[in-house]
Formats: C-alpha cells, sequence, structure tokens
C-alpha cells in the first residue's frame, strides 16, 4: 500500500510500505477513507516530537472501513463504517476507568502516527479497536465524522470543559486555527456572553466570526485592550490558548480577570514564562491537557441529530494519493487560506461552500 512516511525532520515521502495486519488480538485493519492532517503533524515534520522515528507513518484521525479483526474485537466488524480516534486506551489501567484515554498506561493513548503507524495510508493497523473506534451512522458525513476524530473532543475538553465555559460569561480565544475554531463553535453550546477570537490572520478571523464569534481582533492591534473595555476592565473569564507558543501563551494570562481559568490548548514546543509574579494574588488556575476522547460518543450524536458540525472548517479537498501537496497547502495556511485539509473522496483542491452556522437550534 501505499502512506506518507515520516524521514526525518523536514522529509517525508507517499511511498510502497507492506500491509498492515492484526498484531495484537485486540487489533482491527481498517480501510482509509478519509483522512486530514493536523498541525500537531507539522509539528512532527519539523522534528519538534522526538518520540516520532524516521520510518513512521503518520496521521491520527480518519474515517474508515473495517476490514479485519482480531478475536478480542467485540464491537467492530468486516465492512463497519467507523471512526477512528486520535486516541487508544486499553480499558484496563487506572487511567483508563477514570476516563482518562489519553494517560493510558496499558499501551495506548496517543499513539497513532507517533509509536505505531498512523492513518495517512491506505490502511491503518488500529490498536485496542473496540475502544478507538466509533461506528458512524449513516447520517454522518465522513468530513465531519473525521473532525470528530481529534478536532472537537479536543476543543470541547481541552478548551471548552476545562476552562469551564458558564452562561454569560466572557470567552476569549486566541488562536482561530481548527482547534481555536472549534473552541468557539463549542463555546457557544454554553450560551457565554459573548466569544471573542485574536489572530493575526484576517481570513481566520473572519471563519471565527461566521462560526459564532462575537467579537474578533488581530493580534497584532492589542487584543488585550478591548478584552479590558468589553469587560469594563475587569478581564475575561476564559481565555483558551490555541496557538502553542510563549507569547500568545503569555497574553492569556494577561487578559484573565481575577478568579478566572486559563485553559491551554496549544502543543508548545519550547518554555513559556508562567509570571507568577503578577499572578500569584489573582486566584486564576491554568490547565492544560491531553485530549481524552471521553467526549466523542456524545459529540458523534449531536453530530448525527444535526445538532453540532465543524464540517465548515474544512476548506480544501485532496485525493488521498495527493498527500504531499495537501501538506503543502496545510503548512503554507497563511498564503492558502487552509484551516482542515481532508484527503480522500474528493477533487483535487476542492474547495467547499461558504462557511455556515455550526450550532443549530432545536
Amino acid at each position: 500500500m501505499k502512506a506518507l512516511v515520516f524521514q526525518g525532520p523536514g522529509q517525508t515521502a507517499w511511498q510502497d510500505v507492506p500491509d498492515p495486519v492484526v498484531m495484537d488480538a485486540a487489533d482491527a485493519v481498517v480501510r482509509v477513507d478519509v483522512v486530514t492532517i493536523c498541525g500537531t503533524d507539522l509539528h512532527i515534520v519539523k522534528g519538534h516530537v522526538p518520540d516520532v522515528t524516521p520510518g513512521r507513518i503518520l496521521g491520527h484521525e480518519a474515517v474508515g472501513t473495517v476490514v479485519e479483526t482480531g478475536p478480542e474485537v467485540r464491537t467492530a466488524r468486516p465492512g463497519d463504517r467507523v471512526l477512528v480516534s486520535c486516541v487508544s486506551a486499553c480499558g484496563r489501567c487506572g487511567s483508563c476507568r477514570e476516563g482518562r484515554y489519553g494517560q493510558c498506561r496499558g499501551g495506548g493513548g496517543w499513539v497513532l502516527g507517533r509509536t505505531v503507524d498512523g492513518a495517512q495510508a491506505e490502511y491503518v493497523r488500529v490498536p485496542f479497536a473496540d475502544l478507538t473506534l466509533h461506528p458512524l451512522p449513516a447520517s454522518v458525513d465522513s468530513g465531519d465524522g473525521v473532525l470528530l476524530a481529534d478536532v472537537l473532543p479536543t476543543a470541547y475538553e481541552v478548551g471548552v470543559l476545562n476552562g469551564g465555559v458558564r452562561p454569560g460569561e466572557t470567552v476569549v480565544v486566541v488562536g482561530a486555527g481548527p482547534v481555536g475554531l472549534a473552541a468557539v463553535v463549542c463555546s457557544g453550546l454554553y450560551s457565554p456572553g459573548r466569544v471573542v477570537a485574536v489572530d493575526l490572520a484576517e481570513n481566520r478571523l473572519a471563519a471565527a466570526r461566521s462560526l459564532g464569534a462575537d467579537a474578533t481582533v488581530n493580534a497584532a492591534e492589542e487584543p488585550e485592550r478591548l478584552v479590558e473595555d468589553l469587560t469594563d476592565g475587569l478581564g475575561a473569564d476564559v481565555v483558551m490558548e490555541a496557538v502553542g507558543v510563549p507569547e500568545t501563551f503569555e497574553m492569556c494570562t494577561r487578559m484573565v480577570r481575577p478568579g478566572g481559568r486559563v485553559a491551554n490548548i496549544g502543543v508548545h514546543g519550547e518554555p513559556a514564562t508562567l509570571h507568577l509574579e503578577d499572578l500569584w494574588a489573582k486566584d486564576v488556575t491554568v490547565t492544560t491537557g491531553l485530549v481524552d476522547t471521553y467526549s466523542t460518543p456524545m459529540l458523534l450524536r449531536m453530530t448525527a441529530m444535526g445538532r453540532l458540525s465543524a464540517s465548515p472548517l474544512i476548506t480544501h479537498r485532496f485525493a488521498l494519493g495527493q498527500m504531499e501537496e495537501a501538506y503543502d497547502v496545510f503548512a503554507r495556511a497563511a498564503d492558502t487560506g487552509a484551516l482542515k485539509v481532508v484527503l480522500g473522496g474528493a477533487r483535487h483542491d476542492e474547495v467547499v461552500a461558504p462557511l455556515r452556522p455550526s450550532v443549530r437550534a432545536p
């Protein structure tokens, strides 16, 4: 089969590799129908994730069809259309029993495209298939489905739930990439008073407004002053960091009110300073986290009922064999306007319909 293989920092190749096979009784092999590229994949290609060694097939977000299962798999059968979650879970260790699947101690966690071969391929071996695969209802489009593999649960769990978004509050999302925009969408489920999006790219700020942000501000134009004006000098109740650089994390800690919450979602590749000399008396809560995906079944139900959709985030579609071209478009998002790039089942570089509201009223 063909797959995208990491060759070392700055190098990948779409090349022939052996077909995956069931290696453990709890495995499934899935034919990849739709796959996407994550910002974390770009960190890997740049050499920022040392766990990923040359020779690894990348990718951890896919929708596909089960073709083979091990003897211990109970909830998936060949022919089933499934969502492949970015997090695998043994279901037996202490972390899994607490629903902290991202911290699985039994061989799971974020392994696809990191410590085991991933889903940017024609086929993928999925460990712990019973908890990693989710049946995909016929009513759920593959584009909506693939965004439930990582983007939506990450924004919901690590951003909205960790940040404790409540009705009437002021929420600021710093970084209007795919996860930040998904955080705007998911914040709307809790009826905040206002949602403010911050980014450097005007097309992403426009997307944020289309997805429910009440106000947007360019990061170069004193967003802290806007937040101060909107809150009568108090600061935001919840600030989410969805970029992963020291400057934006420190900006978040300056925009939060006393007693507020800073939820870090971004993947950081270098240290950020925590200014305790300013924060020690403010009773501020700072949270971090890797997504656990315990919310995926609920988000999937909402999607199937038409109450939630992140498909407006998909700006470009490619055939699966155009993986290297898709990476180039995604990596140059400032020039191409790419938000989420999806491969499989569509013509080359198809730009989808204009953004539409993603949280639908009952």
